[in-house]
């Protein structure tokens, strides 16, 4: 007898392949369209606090399978804190790049943008940890393949424990009582964002967190990196902060055995643990031929608490509410 959509999906078949040593594995013998039983979901959920990145291929589902799918995982946030998701479905962020031309301009000072702030560039400067210039970051995110160019378009991931435990005794014991601010401001950047649907402003936004943050469901610790919106470490020296922000972020870049590369095709998805991966994608984007349209939605998460016991706190803006 066949599944229907209204049956939990018993996924005797579910199997885990690990694609790297370290990070990531693909998912085979399930299938989404379905409700998934409580047995599945548990799997699932181990298996994301094991391989961090989960990869599954052939999955054709629609927005509305996608947001129960993340549901799985915990409550849904809307699609951004600053900019809208669809009208129908709130909760779904749609990524576009046409050509080449990515979704959101550069940030830089130009002849016509004289007094737009001005950024020291640094390596790496594409890894980023979703949505950390709020105080508690989206816990898990799902981003869904709808269109898919013939070639190219990949994202890469990097684990953040494996990147802290790759570090000196000494340097940890000094990362893990340091606090960096995380930072939003499109309209500082002559980019303002139009008014938010759900009433809620869209920025800025900007948080304290720990450097290094104790995952709340294993223990484990990781680098808090995310390169373009950590501005400073507190309490150092600007020339120290950029100093060990430009090494940190080098380690981070530079390390492919910390990292996992994913091709995408229509109706690939990926779910990722945001709270213990940094991630880089398109990593070709500016090159890119073809269009590129990928869904994403994400689990609300907590206020990240470092080794000694700091709990990140806002220090502009609102926290990152959750809808569904």
């Amino acid at each position: 007898m066949s599944l229907t959509p209204d049956r939990p999906a018993v996924t005797s078949d579910l199997r885990f392949h690990p694609t790297t040593a370290l990070i990531g594995a693909d998912v085979t013998g399930i299938d989404l369209r379905q409700e998934l039983d409580a047995e599945t979901v548990a799997r699932l959920r181990h298996a994301l606090l094991k391989y961090k990145v989960l990869f599954f291929r052939d999955q054709a589902i629609d927005d509305d399978q996608q947001i129960r799918f993340t549901r799985y995982f915990g409550a849904v946030t809307p699609a951004h804190p600053v900019t809208n998701g669809l009208e129908d479905h709130p909760e779904i962020k749609v990524n576009k790049l046409f050509g080449g031309i990515q979704e959101y301009p550069a940030f830089r000072l130009d002849v016509d943008h004289p007094l737009r702030p001005v950024s020291r560039s640094r390596k790496g400067r594409g890894w980023h940890t979703d949505i950390t210039f709020v105080a508690n970051p989206a816990a898990i995110t799902i981003l869904r393949g709808v269109e898919i160019p013939s070639y190219g378009g990949d994202t890469v991931w990097a684990d953040l424990e494996a990147l802290y435990d790759g570090l000196s005794a000494p340097l940890k014991g000094f990362l893990d009582g340091l606090h960096a601010i995380h930072v939003r401001d499109d309209a500082a950047n002559g980019l303002p964002r139009p008014p938010r649907y759900d009433g809620r402003a869209p920025g800025p936004f900007a948080s304290l967190h720990p450097l290094v943050r104790v995952h709340p469901e294993t223990g484990r610790k990781a680098l808090f990196l995310s390169t373009g919106f950590v501005k400073a470490i507190d309490g150092l020296q600007p020339s120290e902060s950029a100093a060990l922000l430009d090494y940190l972020n080098e380690e981070l870049s530079g390390h492919a055995d910390y990292q996992v590369r994913f091709r995408w095709a229509p109706n690939s998805i990926a779910v990722w643990d945001n709270r213990s991966t940094s991630h880089f994608g398109p990593v070709d984007g500016p090159h890119l031929k073809e269009q590129r349209i990928v869904h994403r939605t994400t689990v609300g998460g907590d206020l990240p608490i470092g080794p000694d016991g700091f709990v990140a706190r806002p220090l502009v803006g609102e926290l990152f509410n959750t809808i569904s």
